[in-house]
């Protein structure tokens, strides 16, 4: 399984580590061989909201080729919505099997037409800008439909890592990677 981070200027740099970081436990303890993933982006470097520059990003041409693609939020986001070329690249990502976002990062998956009738959730403050995008804008932390997960907020990113790690190994899984970083939640 390769799964494709998709960054772009402005990410929220928790969303991407907290969703990461369980996913990185996983491999590591041989839950889930051949899980891999790449950082993507449309252009050659990608600034994190606080500063981090991210190069040697990949820049597939279609995010298609990957089993899943994770969308983190950010302030970024905004100027994406209106983003034609990003909004497009994204779409390459329908019949991508798991679609997953942290926070607004669920705007971009919804602007790109990803989320058409299914349920999703956002952050609180965004829920107006994503009920045009979706079937209903649910309070629920995680949200699963038909191959979109969505979570609500930068809080619940460890949590969406979490759930990951139990969707795509199972609940043993999950247990051992929570007990390996030390996770009370």
């Amino acid at each position: 399984m390769k799964a494709a981070f998709v960054v772009y200027e402005g990410f929220n740099l928790f969303e991407l580590a907290g969703v990461l970081e369980p996913l990185e436990r996983l491999v590591q303890g041989g839950h889930l061989e051949g899980l891999e993933w790449a950082f993507c982006s449309l252009g050659n470097e990608a600034v994190a909201k606080g500063g981090l520059r991210l190069s040697a990003l990949e820049r597939p041409a279609s995010l298609g080729t990957y089993d899943a693609v994770v969308v983190p939020g950010g302030p970024g986001v905004k100027h994406l919505l209106q983003d034609g070329e990003f909004l497009d690249w994204l779409r390459t990502a329908a019949t991508v099997g798991w679609k997953v976002s942290a926070s607004v990062g669920s705007l971009l998956l919804g602007a790109a037409g990803l989320l058409e009738g299914k349920r999703a959730a956002t952050h609180p403050d965004a829920a107006g800008i994503l009920a045009p995008f979706c079937r209903e804008v649910s309070t629920e932390g995680i949200v699963e439909d038909g191959g979109c997960i969505t979570a609500a907020s930068a809080g619940t990113a460890v949590d969406l890592g979490l759930y990951l790690c139990r969707r795509w190994a199972g609940d043993e899984a999950d247990l051992a990677v929570r007990y390996a970083m030390g996770y009370r939640g």
